[in-house]
């Protein structure tokens, strides 16, 4: 009864467009850096940690008024409190999990498990109430309790919660948690040469009466003190052995110094180039409109160009680093991922809908611009492509993937795109088109009953698995393209079929079909 209950919930909150539209609202306002909001929400806590730490400060020597106290004691504690209550609730999606559990059951005909679910469900929240940032968030909630004098020292959580809101900060945390192994290590070092050099002086100091080392507490800290090479000259050695082993700290230290300093530069050095890319990143991101340029060549340099000259915006997609390098120094947007992998845009972060004016696939190749224009096809149905073309032969495929228009190098002088008063675009003018013999082909195959039939069966043969690559199915009937089909899609007559290779497997592929045809 209380299972069919609670999945009854379940269903109902995950059918209910206003309890999703809240969910991700406040999904978007606490954790995704590309919300617009965001960047306010930010801001506003900031303000109030800043707000908060003053008044602790003031408050030491100062009177502060009693209208400030309750609003640092009540006001702000019960904002981070909903805040993290928030942070809890859209952690993890509750009603997703039960549902899931509850059809899992239902197609193994068994009784609906709900400690199971309960039990994932506790599991999964206890790895964000046990992170890090959830426990700073938790401390700095416990000045609410001000009766309790002591947790007021708690305030100064609230200066962590900062690294949440600042992406700076953030960063500069990651870079060195990638160096967790080096500090491990440095900091056992550190350990091992503060506490032998404690029990020395100790030893040496503490029997002579005119040493200002008594304790072992003063020896731990003059060690700390002396190889860190902060040295205030509080506490000093007075005897010969004591001093001689204040020498061999000096030095010590000088090298954990050294150690530490080279871990810090060499994980800024390993991380530097992804640093560079997140800034090039959030640059797309606060980028209105811009044209998206697939591939960087001679030619899309040229149009580039063209684009700066007018006003427009450009944004480069290169997989090559030296390419990649060539058009940062000549001060265009460019990043370092492939334009035809899904994973590339989801990492960028690209909004076809409202960002991208166009998209200009410039590769020097057509196999490359095809699986570019399919890809953005995958995201976007309606953004306008425009591409070169190499090969004439090969104006059909990039017609089947979805491109808008075509341009054969070697009947156009260049063409340029531009926006025409807010209609659709219009593509003019790309200068210096050419073309380079790669010696891979696309070829489109036009099937009859008998060679669709033996299609997959002869692409499955050893000389052709991994070498002749079934790029996709073009339905006649359904009028509709199918890429990288699997060997369950039902190939028909008239059926045209596109694949990738060189010249002679495309022609032996196209012949054993033929002699397969004949038997």
């Amino acid at each position: 009864m209380i299972g069919r209950w609670i999945v009854g919930i379940a269903f109902f909150l995950q059918a209910s467009p206003r309890y999703r539209h809240l969910k991700k609202f406040f999904h978007n306002l606490l954790e995704n850096t590309s919300y617009p909001y965001k960047k306010f929400f930010d801001y506003t806590m900031m303000v109030l940690i800043v707000i908060s730490v003053y008044i602790l400060v003031h408050h030491v020597k100062y009177e502060v008024k009693p209208d400030w106290l309750f609003f640092n004691n009540y006001v702000i504690s019960v904002i981070f409190l909903i805040e993290y209550l928030l942070r809890f609730w859209v952690y993890s999606d509750n009603s997703k999990a039960i549902i899931e559990q509850y059809e899992h059951d239902l197609f193994l005909q068994r009784p609906f498990k709900i400690l199971t679910v309960l039990h994932h469900i506790v599991l999964t929240k206890s790895k964000f109430v046990f992170s890090t940032s959830a426990i700073i968030d938790l401390l700095a909630i416990m000045p609410f309790f001000h009766e309790m004098r002591l947790l007021r020292v708690f305030i100064l959580f609230r200066v962590f919660k900062l690294f949440r809101y600042t992406k700076s900060l953030q960063q500069f945390v990651s870079i060195l948690s990638s160096k967790k192994f080096e500090f491990l290590t440095l900091g056992m070092f550190a350990g091992v040469i503060i506490t032998v050099s404690s029990v020395l002086i100790y030893v040496m100091e503490a029997n002579n009466p005119d040493s200002p080392i008594n304790t072992l507490f003063e020896a731990v800290y003059w060690s700390v003190v002396t190889i860190f090479t902060v040295g205030y000259g509080d506490f000093v050695p007075v005897t010969s052995e004591g001093r001689t082993v204040a020498m061999v700290i000096i030095v010590a230290g000088i090298a954990v110094i050294s150690f530490a300093t080279s871990i810090v530069v060499s994980a800024f050095t390993e991380k530097l180039d992804e640093i560079k890319e997140d800034k090039l990143i959030d640059d797309v991101s606060k980028v209105d409109q811009f044209y998206l340029i697939c591939g960087y060549t001679p030619l899309a340099a040229q149009v580039a160009h063209r684009f700066l000259k007018t006003g427009k915006s450009v944004v480069i997609l290169e997989s090559n680093h030296k390419k990649v390098a060539e058009a940062q120094k000549e001060g265009f947007l460019a990043l370092t991922h492939n334009p035809a992998s899904l994973h590339s845009y989801h990492t960028i972060r690209i909004n076809f809908e409202t960002q991208v004016i166009a998209a200009l696939l410039l590769e020097e190749s057509d196999v490359l611009n095809v699986y570019t224009a399919l890809t953005i096809r995958e995201i976007s149905k309606k953004v306008q492509m425009l591409s070169i073309l190499h090969h004439h032969e090969n104006r059909r495929k990039l017609s089947l993937a979805g491109i808008n228009e075509i341009v054969y190098t070697q009947e156009l002088i260049g063409l340029m795109s531009k926006e025409v008063s807010g209609r659709p675009v219009a593509f003019e003018v790309i200068h210096a088109l050419r073309s380079e013999n790669s010696g891979v082909f696309i070829e489109e195959i036009v099937l009859d009953s008998i060679m669709a039939n033996q299609f997959f069966e002869t692409a499955k043969l050893t000389m052709f698995h991994k070498r002749l690559i079934v790029l996709g199915v073009y339905k006649q009937l359904s009028k509709s393209f199918f890429f990288n089909p699997s060997n369950s899609l039902l190939v028909e007559e008239g059926d045209v079929a596109i694949v990738v290779g060189t010249r002679s497997l495309i022609d032996e592929f196209k012949s054993l079909m033929r002699r397969k045809k004949r038997r």
